[in-house]
């Protein structure tokens, strides 16, 4: 590798990421669906052209698929071998989670660049469809047994050979969704950020030659290592461990350990999952792949100003079980991984705590709440509101956790109501935070919310939800107690019914004027609850945050003085 100038690489490391970030931003503004297009659940980037390693990710996408798409490249490189006919201008395409992480509404095209004759990376993009099949409208089936019931599963293909646009792929796609001209504008979306990079690389090396890039990306890997050694190195070897649960898969009502020991020798450090629950029947499995992008979405908390690329992951051991929930085989089902990977940040988290307690937060809320709506119009066309919702963030060190805010393995956003209401047969009743959801401590976990949606078309509707945290809540650290419990009701015609697996249920019959309510948790608290100023309670009270009661009795009766 040739040496490289700092401030050369500092503008090459500029510019790439404005690649991939100008990538993310296509996508967005072509996107049909708001998973997409508002909630900005999707990502590109660039991907070494032998390992499939990240090699730089845009900012607006999702933390998670940093790790996850390198497993997809990967598996392209594998088919490409295989094949043996890699040609310029291919893009292939596919949605198995087993192979390439996540769940089947994620849907990831590759596509292979080209300089002068010869492979130099690989572009990604992935987005989540609003419908892919399956038993479940949205995809959030949570009575899966196999994937089979969640989607319709899409391996590695060619979707362009040369530049030729494969029709008859299209043709499948478009058939096996609900939503055909959803996911039509999706995938043109897709396939515009990827033209949209292939032109930016083409100006970058026209610019700066191939050799000198190519030293760059080689050159941003070995710093992202050389620091993230470094991090490590400053803090204290030992081991801790920690461990959460999952309330069931949606099958059985069991609870589910996920369990980490973490260790730190010198510069190196070890997460093991061993001890956690057996590959279960319901779709809370994830695979490898997923399980490897989390911890690095873990680490990257922890450690915020490392850069994200694959060099953050050399010094980092990820030891999985085999047969269990986090290494599932095929055809397992997959599609309430978001679920899983929150709690495995969360055990990492709580055992980091351990070890450096102001590195961290306390929980967040650790669910996204994929509800479901759907049904058919007057007009017998078919409709489908999938989105997910907000909760309280853990304190910190420095601070109270933030109220409302999105899951902490994304850079989404939550659709706005305005947005939902306007493409859909629904009417939002509330969207409040939630009072007394939070975790009390020196500083308070972030508040959840409440959110309630009535069916306003006249044939009714259907509703799923898939969560998690209706048995187990969201955990303080450093003596700060735990968050509210997630709470979903539904109405019927005798009043509200609550589901009996607390956080799953499927086929919830809604007539028109009836609605659904979520209560999301808060997150846990961060310090021991008596240290927290009376002043700080006492602004709590006043703004309605905290009943007067819940303060007496975590923070004892003293802010009432300063409320006077």
């Amino acid at each position: 590798m040739s040496e490289i100038d700092p401030i050369t690489l500092s503008v090459l490391s500029g510019r790439m990421e404005q690649i991939a970030d100008e990538m993310d931003a296509t996508l967005f503004r072509a996107a049909f669906n708001p998973i997409i297009a508002e909630a900005h659940d999707a990502s590109h980037g660039l991907y070494h052209a032998a390992s499939g390693d990240t090699l730089v990710q845009g900012k607006s996408g999702l933390p998670i698929f940093v790790g996850v798409m390198s497993f997809a490249v990967k598996a392209v490189i594998e088919k490409a071998a295989a094949d043996g006919d890699l040609a310029d201008g291919d893009i292939f395409i596919f949605n198995d989670a087993h192979i390439g992480g996540t769940h089947l509404s994620d849907m990831r095209l590759v596509r292979p660049y080209f300089r002068d004759g010869k492979l130099f990376c690989y572009l990604a993009s992935v987005g989540h469809w609003h419908d892919v099949g399956g038993a479940v409208p949205g995809n959030y089936n949570p009575a899966a047994t196999e994937v089979f019931q969640e989607a319709f599963v899409l391996p590695p293909v060619r979707l362009a050979r040369a530049g030729i646009i494969n029709q008859d792929i299209i043709d499948i796609l478009l058939r096996n969704t609900r939503l055909p001209q959803s996911a039509r504008g999706d995938l043109n979306g897709q396939l515009g950020a990827l033209d949209l990079g292939n032109r930016r690389m083409d100006e970058l090396l026209d610019e700066y030659g191939a050799a000198t890039v190519r030293s760059a990306l080689d050159a941003l890997g070995h710093r992202a290592e050389a620091l993230m050694r470094a991090e490590l190195d400053d803090l204290p070897d030992g081991r801790w461990e920690a461990e959460d649960y999952l309330d069931n898969d949606g099958i059985t009502d069991e609870p589910l350990v996920i369990r980490v020991a973490l260790e730190i020798k010198g510069d190196i450090m070890t997460l093991d999952f061993a001890g956690s629950a057996p590959q279960c029947a319901g779709p809370v499995n994830i695979a490898l792949p997923t399980t490897v992008a989390t911890a690095y979405v873990a680490i990257k908390h922890i450690f915020p100003d490392l850069p994200a690329n694959a060099g953050v992951m050399r010094p980092i051991n990820v030891e999985v079980p085999e047969g269990s929930l986090l290494s599932a085989e095929f055809p397992s089902p997959t599609g309430g991984y978001t679920e899983t990977i929150l709690r495995m940040i969360d055990v990492i988290f709580s055992a980091f705590a351990k070890a450096a307690p102001d590195r961290v937060v306390a929980n967040a809320y650790g669910t996204i709440n994929a509800l479901s709506i759907a049904g058919k119009r007057s007009d017998g066309k078919p409709w489908v509101m999938f989105s997910f919702y907000g909760g309280g963030h853990g304190g910190s060190s420095e601070s109270d956790g933030l109220n409302h805010g999105n899951a902490p393995i994304s850079t989404a956003t939550i659709p706005p109501m305005e947005i939902l209401e306007a493409a859909y047969p629904v009417m939002f009743r509330k969207w409040a935070l939630r009072p007394d959801s939070a975790g009390a401590g020196k500083h308070r976990g972030g508040m959840g919310a409440v959110y309630e949606i009535e069916v306003l078309e006249e044939n009714g509707a259907e509703a799923f939800l898939f969560g998690e945290r209706g048995r187990f809540a969201p955990k303080g650290i450093a003596d700060g107690e735990d968050g509210a419990l997630n709470r979903f009701s539904f109405e019927q015609d005798e009043g509200w019914e609550r589901p009996p697996l607390a956080s799953k249920m499927r086929g919830i019959k809604l007539r028109q004027g009836q609605a659904v309510r979520l209560e999301t948790p808060g997150g846990g608290g961060y310090g021991k609850p008596e240290e927290r100023s009376a002043a700080d309670v006492a602004r709590d009270v006043a703004r309605g945050l905290v009943a007067a009661e819940a303060a007496d009795r975590h923070y004892g009766s003293s802010w009432r003085e300063v409320s006077q």
